[in-house]
């Protein structure tokens, strides 16, 4: 059976869910939601923006005149420090506290460079400051997981144009790296390597999902994407947490990544949205020989740069679908990686 021409399901090894891909269907007319082109021309200082240096934010307080990477606790944070225990009083309806940190972490003082097309050296420094945001918090006692992520672009409910990412620190450990958490773990006791490693060397084998890749880092499509361009980027050596990067290593990695979101604009010719994530090993004290450091891209567009992929019908009340392969995702991106 090809897997290019019929429809199947392709498991996804992190999670044990599976995915529908059904590649006759990439043909099929689109009459449905056209997205306005996010691209536009952004000054370097907004004197409007909450996160721009000097400026006042949203809470009151003001911004130091920074320069380079700058975190500060969220004016709004989805997380406190105390929470009241709570119960409802039935079995039927189970609760409990959470507390933990949200941090919010600007790249540069630049309201308008992205991580895309920050210089090398700048986006190493972004990415080392973001690195140790995550240390400080992973160190701490009342910390189950701290989760790193982005979102970039009104598309994927970005609330502010100045790039910046966020660290959701929680007293208990989120649901997916929970399931990913198990899948590892599971692997490991069985082979005594990380999967992802394992699962790297295949992919470097099969090479039709590889977006590009160097000595230290490998970006992909993986075998088992939902979103049409999702990708995933992995350190080649064995590394659990975000503050394991030798110099080198970072650099490396950087550069896969600065690769792959550049490829991403290039293919659909405008700045593209998406959310992005590190997933590193749990905040509990443990050294996670089975885990190894890995982020997720999920970009929603789909065919151009106004139209995307919505998860709805069949794939709210069923499981996950998708119509261009992923073989097919990496062929188009390879195209325009530089």
């Amino acid at each position: 059976m090809s897997l290019e021409q019929h429809s199947h399901r392709r498991m996804n090894l992190l999670t044990g869910e599976w995915v529908l891909v059904s590649p006759h269907r990439s043909l099929r007319p689109w009459q449905g939601q056209i997205e306005k082109d996010e691209s536009q021309v952004l000054p370097s200082y907004d004197a409007d923006c909450y996160l721009c240096p000097g400026n006042a934010r949203a809470a009151g307080m003001h911004n130091p005149a920074y320069s380079g990477p700058f975190a500060f606790d969220n004016d709004f944070s989805a997380l406190s420090a105390s929470s009241a225990g709570t119960t409802a009083g039935h079995d039927f309806f189970v609760s409990e506290p959470e507390t933990g940190v949200c941090r919010v972490v600007c790249f540069s003082e630049r309201h308008d460079l992205c991580l895309a097309d920050m210089a090398p050296e700048q986006a190493c420094r972004a990415l080392r400051f973001l690195s140790e945001e995550w240390r400080q918090l992973d160190r701490r006692d009342d910390i189950a997981y701290a989760q790193v992520f982005e979102n970039r672009g009104r598309m994927m409910g970005c609330s502010n144009h100045h790039p910046h990412a966020q660290i959701w620190a929680t007293s208990s450990l989120p649901d997916e790296p929970g399931k990913e958490l198990e899948s590892q773990r599971r692997y490991f006791l069985q082979h005594g390597r990380p999967l992802l490693l394992d699962y790297v060397e295949a992919e470097l084998e099969a090479g039709s999902r590889i977006v590009c890749a160097n000595k230290f880092a490998v970006a992909m499509v993986p075998f088992w994407a939902i979103w049409p361009y999702e990708t995933m980027i992995v350190p080649r050596r064995a590394m659990a947490g975000l503050d394991e990067f030798s110099d080198a290593e970072l650099a490396g990695y950087t550069d896969v990544l600065q690769r792959t979101l550049r490829a991403c604009n290039r293919l659909f010719q405008t700045q593209v949205p998406y959310s992005m994530g590190f997933h590193a090993r749990p905040s509990d004290g443990q050294a996670h020989p089975e885990w190894q450091l890995h982020a997720h891209i999920y970009p929603p567009l789909l065919r151009s740069a106004t139209i995307r992929k919505y998860l709805v019908g069949f794939e709210m009340l069923g499981m996950p679908q998708r119509d261009l392969t992923p073989e097919s995702a990496a062929s188009n991106l390879r195209t325009k990686v530089t």
